[in-house]
């Protein structure tokens, strides 16, 4: 049976700049009681989702996303567990809704955040948010997998937390982030490792993303004749998968980004977002396993108030380097999650404005 127990909490001591002060707000979500009792691949373990809300306000209200956090924890919802049992925690929103209620142009996946092992909790820069209005749902997906630990038999939940504060509570503007990302691709089928390049040059487009193995069943298509891969195998040795993610990316205008969390798989060394067209390094992260067994204790993740430019007329190119030392194949996958600088926001016409009734500006 499902369990979802959302509490308001005010976090004292967490606040954002003078211009944009103001109390976060949080709600904790407890998933379903998983068992491991056995050991799980990556993507195969007991997973769930449910729905949950940020407020339930009875008009709707501008909220600024600031944060998530999953840990795992025991079925008691709070006695600390492995870690590792952790596959992913995500947090989707309907994207097609969201755009129509904030007007957008542009394109965006369904999926806000990611954590998996490696990095358990993000939070943005001070003064940067994802807006959502109150009335729309959100939902959690989360997964347990299980490497290392035999005989098993374990009951484990995900302890997730989403930050956020209100648009009323704030003494000055927040300033608005979106979502995009970069996945890894190796090509199954087709001419060309190139997602969604009509006619590929080297010079322009790199090298393109290697011939391989499906490590999960879910076939990604461009359009263009050609079949892809972003959960595939990787043999024993090394492994450098270069692919194109620039229409991957469909970034819709030149903006800065602020935050960039990293989803890889155990056995991976680093995940390099590259801008082809100015031969310069995004951002490179690296990635650390265990002293023993298998998994991935930590990987880097970007933030910064001041950003990092992105352009929409350039080329980027995303490098994934795994070194497997297992054996044996592994899955994996290499993902960043990029959150830029909303430059075509508007504040959405709101049935009721709290901020107006005392006195703000809109």
């Amino acid at each position: 049976m499902r369990s979802v127990l959302p509490s308001l909490l005010l976090l004292l001591g967490i606040a954002l700049p003078a211009s944009a002060a103001a109390p976060v707000q949080s709600v904790e979500v407890l998933s379903e009681p998983y068992r491991v009792d056995k050991k799980y691949a990556s993507m195969m373990g007991p997973m769930s989702s449910q729905k949950v809300s940020l407020e339930q306000s009875p008009w709707p209200e501008l909220l600024w996303i600031v944060g998530y956090e999953a840990r795992m924890v025991g079925a008691d919802g709070e006695s600390p567990m492995y870690q590792e049992f952790m596959c992913h925690s995500n947090l989707d929103l309907d994207m097609t809704q969201h755009a129509k209620l904030f007007g957008w142009q542009k394109r965006s996946a369904n999926r806000l955040f990611t954590l998996s092992q490696g990095q358990f909790e993000i939070r943005f820069p001070e003064g940067f948010g994802i807006p959502v209005l109150s009335l729309e749902e959100l939902e959690i997906t989360t997964q347990v997998l299980n490497h290392n630990v035999e005989p098993a038999d374990f009951r484990v939940r995900h302890k997730v937390t989403l930050h956020y504060v209100r648009d009323a509570d704030l003494s000055g503007p927040m300033r608005p982030l979106f979502s995009t990302s970069a996945a890894g691709l190796v090509l199954l089928e087709g001419e060309g490792g190139f997602f969604a390049v009509d006619q590929p040059e080297s010079a322009v487009h790199g090298p393109g993303c290697l011939p391989g193995m499906a490590a999960w069943e879910r076939v990604i298509e461009d359009g263009l004749g050609r079949k892809f891969s972003g959960h595939w195998v990787v043999k024993p040795g090394r492994e450098v998968n270069r692919t194109n993610v620039t229409r991957w990316m469909q970034l819709p205008f030149d903006t800065t980004v602020h935050y960039i969390a990293v989803h890889l798989h155990p056995f991976a060394e680093s995940l390099t977002l590259r801008d082809l067209t100015t031969g310069e390094d995004v951002f490179v992260s690296r990635a650390r396993g265990p002293e023993t067994g298998i998994g991935v204790d930590h990987v880097d993740h970007f933030s910064s108030g001041e950003g990092v430019p992105l352009y929409a007329d350039h080329e980027y190119e995303l490098v994934s380097v795994y070194e497997n030392t297992s054996g044996e194949d592994r899955d994996s996958m290499a993902v960043m999650y990029l959150y830029a600088l909303d430059r075509e926001y508007r504040r959405p016409a709101l049935l009721f404005d709290p901020r107006k009734n005392k006195g703000g500006t809109s």
